[in-house]
């Protein structure tokens, strides 16, 4: 991946931090930031609606064979997969033209991905807002240390990043922790509109999963439900992950931090296989998101094709996304993510020889 220069704000000047006031970039995108309800509805035709009608078949298969149903919630793990990405871009008001369309539907969706909506978009907006600065990690993205945080941690302190940062455990744990068990946490610190809204949404999980208890047993609901957390969980995870986590992916200091370079050195262009982007919902144009995330998942591949300024983006295929998961660790001084072995063999040179 080569450097990606920016082209230069029309009126000069510096870019915004936010993209709230009238920045170079709006004018540009704004015939995408347009939701289309004909276009909304396929996408749910094509998401919420083929996952639900697979319920009944996983039952059904499991009389006959469990390989067999898992590979049909391997399939419905992709449709969950595009499920999650119609409940995102309802909390960015992009999906439907109508605001209140926007919210019944982000609810009821959260509801099949098991994650409260106004609580999720609450702490997305902050993703948005901070991704790549290094000041203000945390929000909403993959715990990232720098490679002195890591060096100045104790033993136990590594120890713990490490096995984090595992695919192991991204991959195993990660899934239920991120759609089953940390949406569950009543954050009783927090605003009272996102407390209630964890609060309800774990009443509604609650009824749901107790009806489907009851139509189906709990090894049923298991045998199915539990794969097609698993499944879709570790997707969206590695989907996340290769986003904000490839070689040169932009992370400075809040006095040096820009939105615009964090969208477009920060977040990458996942080129993926087309029935992968398909199931991805087009997530892997990251960048066109992350300059513009009112630009709903249907017109993001438009607005970068017909956009020259955003093919200097970070791109990266699908294997390359699969090496990333080596990059552990944020080099400063190189601007760089490296993995724990060139941060060895770094503080190894560094170390004058006795």
């Amino acid at each position: 991946m080569g450097t990606v220069t920016l082209p230069a704000a029309p009126t000069g000047g510096t870019q915004p931090a936010t993209p709230s006031k009238k920045a170079w970039w709006v004018e540009a995108l704004e015939p995408y930031a347009r939701p289309d309800l004909r276009r909304g509805v396929g996408c749910l035709l094509t998401s919420v609606v083929p996952y639900v009608a697979l319920w009944p078949a996983m039952y059904y298969l499991l009389r006959v064979s469990y390989a067999l149903t898992l590979l049909v919630a391997l399939l419905a793990s992709g449709f969950l997969v595009r499920t999650f990405i119609v409940f995102h871009d309802c909390g960015h008001g992009s999906f439907l033209p109508n605001k209140r369309a926007n919210r019944w539907v982000g609810a009821l969706t959260g509801l099949l991905v098991y994650n409260p909506y106004f609580a999720w978009t609450h702490e997305h907006a902050g993703h948005h807002a901070s991704s790549g600065d290094l000041d203000r990690r945390g929000v909403g993205d993959v715990d990232t240390w720098t490679v002195s945080e890591y060096q100045s941690n104790g033993f136990l302190g590594r120890l713990g990043y490490r096995l984090l940062r595992s695919p192991f455990v991204m991959y195993t744990v990660g899934p239920l922790w991120a759609l089953a068990l940390e949406p569950r946490k009543l954050p009783f610190g927090a605003r009272r509109r996102v407390l209630r809204s964890h609060a309800l949404t774990n009443l509604a999980v609650l009824a749901m999963v107790g009806m489907l208890v009851w139509l189906l047993g709990w090894q049923a609901f298991l045998e199915i439900q539990l794969p097609l957390v698993l499944f879709a969980g570790a997707a969206g995870i590695w989907l996340f992950y290769v986003q904000h986590q490839f070689e040169d992916a932009y992370w400075t200091r809040s006095g040096e931090w820009s939105y615009a370079e964090a969208a477009l050195k920060g977040s990458s262009y996942l080129k993926l296989p087309k029935v992968l982007q398909f199931f991805s919902g087009n997530i892997g144009l990251h960048h066109v998101h992350h300059l513009q995330p009112r630009i709903p998942n249907y017109s993001l591949q438009r607005a970068h094709d017909e956009n020259p300024f955003l093919h200097a983006a970070p791109t990266i295929s699908f294997w390359e996304g699969i090496r990333t998961i080596n990059l552990k660790l944020i080099d400063e001084p190189s601007g760089r993510l490296v993995s724990f072995a060139e941060a060895r063999r770094s503080a190894r040179a560094a170390t004058p020889s006795s």
